[in-house]
């Protein structure tokens, strides 16, 4: 190993030590031993010393045997640390622009979908609570990315991450999709249901859409693009993506009346056809809006490609989540998918 050792007096709590030297989240972690971060690298097949990506804001060199150390601290197992690689190197592209994610004052961060065998190997959660807490890879996947960004790269709140708000999620919101009937969010990107891929999406905290009501295809898809209207503002089209968690109880409504992917974002892009009268500078009272030239248009809610179709969630409710995102294209981030290194 090559990394810099930190001695740690006899009577110093190691964890209480890397509180003090700044190095944590807000919340405990595990000190990096030597033994730890050997058997942390062990997970992959990568050279301890491969520089994995220059992370920003900073942009400082993280290699392979850096990157082991904060999984370590994250608490990953082994197992979850190709994961852990391939997510980073996701975010340190001009694509995603994690600079951007970190100085915003909007309140987002990092999301990490897995697709492929590799989440049932590792134990990833799909199922109940999958936005949530409870299951350790995916709590410390996309933990351990945050702490290379804030260790290695600088990234820390009240520093370069001027975030107004926040969420909770950006301490590392990662999981993985659910098998299903349709073709999955890798797959849409080209990738085979056998490769195993992290998509990155700089987004904001999941917000509940609730429907307990509709039985047709034709009455959810509305629903859903009623609350997708509101994404991030109702006041603004095309510059944000965002990401569609379907649950299993409102995706059956699709398949069981034999919609595919492509003809429900056919029916729901059609529904997200929004008049721009109704936005623009002024409308109904509110100053916040687009510019009054394009008035009388009819215009997208989202870029094509803007809205990701995810398909995750616990067998019971009918419950789906919409995740905004952060501006889009060449002043902002876009999401990025990549293949797993093993």
């Amino acid at each position: 190993m090559q990394a810099r050792r930190i001695d740690v007096a006899a009577l110093e709590d190691p964890v209480e030590a890397l509180f003090d030297r700044g190095w944590t989240d807000g919340l405990p972690v595990v000190p990096p031993t030597e033994a730890r971060v050997l058997r942390m690298l062990e997970g992959t097949t990568r050279s301890p010393q491969d520089v994995v990506a220059v992370v920003p804001p900073d942009l400082v060199e993280c290699t392979v045997e850096k990157a082991a150390i904060n999984a370590v601290m994250a608490g990953c197992l082994p197992e979850y640390f190709p994961v852990v690689l391939t997510a980073l190197e996701a975010i340190c592209t001009d694509q995603f622009n994690m600079h951007g994610v970190l100085a915003t004052t909007m309140s987002v961060g990092p999301i990490f979908v897995i697709n492929g065998p590799i989440t049932e190997r590792i134990g990833m959660n799909s199922g109940v609570n999958v936005l949530g807490h409870g299951n350790r890879a995916n709590s410390t996947i996309g933990r351990a990315v945050q702490l290379i960004v804030r260790n290695l790269g600088g990234g820390a709140p009240g520093g370069i991450d001027r975030a107004t708000l926040g969420h909770m999620g950006k301490q590392g919101f990662c999981f993985a999709e659910a098998p299903s009937a349709w073709t999955s969010l890798a797959q849409e990107e080209g990738f085979t249901a056998q490769q195993n891929t992290v998509t990155a999406f700089a987004g904001e905290g999941p917000r509940l859409l609730f429907d307990q009501q509709s039985r047709s295809p034709e009455s959810l898809v509305r629903m859903l693009a009623d609350g997708l209207r509101s994404t991030v503002s109702s006041r603004m089209v095309m510059g944000i993506d965002a990401m569609l968690v379907l649950s299993p109880e409102h995706l059956s409504r699709f398949i069981d009346a034999g919609w595919d992917r492509s003809r429900f974002l056919t029916e729901l892009s059609e529904l997200l056809i929004i008049d721009a009268d109704d936005i623009i500078v002024g409308a109904h009272g509110i100053d916040e809006g687009i510019p009054t030239g394009f008035a009388g248009l009819q215009l997208p809610k989202f870029r094509p490609g803007g809205l990701l179709i995810v398909h995750a969630g616990g067998s019971a409710g009918l419950f789906s989540a919409i995740i905004g995102g952060w501006v889009n294209g060449n002043t902002g981030s876009d999401p990025v998918t990549k293949e797993i290194q093993l």
